[in-house]
């Protein structure tokens, strides 16, 4: 019965997008199926084969290293604040943060990742049916970030038609930023967040080949990247260094937020209703977490943590998932963890959009305006990558 409601599900996130599409009749359905058994054969990959499990374990110890190298720094600047057996959020978890964000700017100056990111999109570009410039987008968005792509970008940005811009934001809000992937596997299993990053890839293809079709003429379909300004090692990795802490404040100061008003909210809810707002939001969820494979029993809970998401952030509903009073079942929380391993909230729009309008206003403000939109997209790449492992778990 569970794969006849996963399948089922697939279809319902196709009709969803198909619902909202610019043009349904440029459509192209091959290289969607294929793509889509793609995703499956990499799941049955990477979570049910040998191959797979030496693969993540490979992958998770080399990040849990580089954790271990980052916390002697945190541990020289902070050590002494935290109390014996104390393990705070920040320290632990967002400060390692500034350590990924300068190996990945070495990466970028030493031009292994500009290669790998064009190699990648190269390879995709034979399967997804679109142009190099979205193919190599999607993997610099997860290589380098959702913002900080754009940057790579600039020279084409206000050459490009508003349909591509679409789907250049669609993969940047899909994907994460290797840059923080160590943190989410000190709160989530490393075997989903890994899985979830290879499937988004594919899912931002999908979405966006259903929402936003359209053709290239080859002689447009040119990848041209702008490289940073010629900085020596020591100004390249300085400013690395810096951008990681900003990020690791940020995102500090918006989990106060965010936990501290949805803490308020509950209690409001609670007063009023006899009914928390995560329980409420919950309600209103579950028909989407029974079409990625929860079970009935689970799914008020499982809507309330993916609303979280949605409204807040996925550190908030991580934080949430592995630390909550929730009593899921293994397959319940490897469907869950893919779903939160994503840009796409409400925060996401307003920081692609200000990426895109510092570079060009005017195509800043064409963001904007299919901001909400995007957001819809980025949600159904997540709901899919859900379903897609909801078949193989």
């Amino acid at each position: 019965m569970q794969y006849v409601i996963s399948i089922l599900g697939i279809f319902v996130v196709l009709f969803l997008a198909w619902l909202a599409s610019f043009n349904r009749k440029k459509i192209k359905f091959k290289p969607i199926i294929m793509m889509i058994i793609i995703q499956i054969l990499l799941s049955l990959l990477l979570l049910n084969t040998e191959f797979g499990s030496i693969i993540i374990k490979g992958i998770a110890a080399i990040f849990g290293t580089l954790l271990e190298f980052a916390n002697e720094g945190v541990s020289f600047v902070f050590g002494g604040l935290a109390n014996e057996g104390d393990s705070p959020f920040f320290l632990n978890v967002l400060l390692p943060i500034v350590f990924i964000s300068a190996l990945i700017g070495i990466l970028q100056h030493l031009k292994i990742l500009p290669f790998l990111m064009r190699g990648i999109g190269w390879l995709l570009s034979k399967v997804n049916g679109m142009g190099k410039l979205e193919s190599y987008n999607a993997v610099a968005s997860l290589m380098v970030g959702q913002s900080e792509v754009f940057i790579t970008l600039k020279k084409q940005l206000g050459l490009l038609s508003n349909q591509r811009l679409y789907t250049l934001c669609a993969s940047a809000m899909s994907t994460v930023s290797m840059s923080i992937v160590g943190a989410y596997m000190t709160m989530l299993e490393p075997k989903y967040i890994v899985t979830a990053l290879v499937l988004n890839l594919f899912g931002g293809f999908i979405i966006a080949s259903v929402i936003n079709p359209y053709s290239i003429d080859p002689s447009e379909d040119i990848l041209e990247t702008q490289a940073h300004e010629k900085q020596s090692f020591f100004e390249m990795l300085g400013e690395y260094i810096l951008d990681g802490f900003k990020v690791a404040i940020i995102v500090g100061a918006m989990l106060i937020g965010f936990i501290a008003l949805m803490a308020g909210f509950n209690h409001v809810f609670e007063l009023l209703f006899n009914l928390s707002f995560q329980t409420i939001l919950g309600y209103l969820f579950a028909p989407i977490a029974l079409i990625m494979g929860i079970p009935f029993s689970e799914a008020v809970s499982a809507g309330a943590i993916m609303a979280t998401k949605l409204l807040t952030n996925e550190f908030v509903a991580m934080l949430d998932l592995s630390g909550g009073s929730y009593h899921f079942s293994e397959r319940t929380m490897g469907i869950l963890s893919v779903f939160l391993v994503s840009f796409a909230n409400f925060s996401s729009i307003g920081i692609i959009v200000g990426a895109v309008k510092g570079l060009n206003e005017e195509k800043g403000n064409a963001v904007a305006r299919f901001g909400l939109k995007l957001l819809y997209g980025a949600t159904l790449v997540s709901i899919l990558s859900s379903i897609i492992v909801s078949l193989v778990l």
